[in-house]
């Protein structure tokens, strides 16, 4: 069994686990349910401390329960429980190394995949392109589960919260695991939004320019409820 180590040292104690550990199997699950992955495809994974909780390998899940609990630390040794953790543990812990994530999100959404087989870039069909800061890139293929992907990936991500996986699917972070998975979602709809429009025959969508994302990603900053 991987050590159980839960010393407040390290920045966690076992209630913080065990609520951020529901809160990745909720997202996971949602991603099942909003058509966003198919069976064990794509995962999940959120920041406590210097542990990250991922969803494991190959376990539906409706299976999982708050006893399969899977963490690693930065490094990718695995800390807690004892299930093998998602094979695309590169690129969640890429992202953790790079960026001040807390939660990762990785899809295999039908239009994003889709797109990301025929353009270097999502054409910014849609001001929310904004909230991704900016056009989102596609990365390179690569081996799923590999360093190259997770290389190709962070690449792609260079100064924006998501990008595409070419012939593969997505990835998005962000504070907390309800703004990663907003993000993958709002990625997903543009990409359909996109895809819809292109297929207009003798019709070029139109796009936003730069100003117009920057004056979008500005009004954007500003959105929703102030704490």
């Amino acid at each position: 069994m991987a050590e159980q180590r839960w010393d407040a040292e390290q920045g966690r104690s076992p209630a913080e686990l065990e609520q951020a550990w529901a809160a990745v199997v909720a997202t996971a699950r949602r991603s099942v349910a909003d058509a966003l992955v198919v069976g064990t495809s794509g995962n999940v994974s959120a920041r406590v401390g210097d542990v990250v909780l991922v969803t494991p390998s190959g376990v539906p899940y409706d299976r999982l329960a708050p006893d399969d609990l899977t963490g690693v630390d930065l490094s990718g040794h695995q800390v807690l429980g004892t299930l093998v953790p998602t094979s695309e543990l590169p690129m969640h812990l890429a992202v953790y190394r790079a960026t001040d994530a807390r939660a990762v999100v990785h899809t295999h959404a039908v239009h994003a995949t889709a797109v990301s087989t025929l353009v270097p870039e999502l054409p910014p069909v849609h001001y929310m392109t904004a909230a991704l800061g900016g056009p989102v890139r596609v990365a390179p293929y690569a081996t799923y589960g590999t360093e190259e992907l997770a290389a190709n990936m962070l690449r792609a991500l260079t100064g924006r919260s998501g990008c595409l996986l070419q012939n593969h699917g997505t990835i998005t972070y962000g504070a907390t695991l309800d703004q990663a998975y907003d993000r993958t979602a709002q990625l997903e709809w543009m990409c359909r939004l996109w895809l819809a429009a292109a297929s207009v025959p003798g019709l070029t969508p139109s796009l936003l320019t730069e100003a117009q994302l920057a004056q979008a990603g500005e009004r954007l900053r500003g959105y929703g409820q102030r704490k």
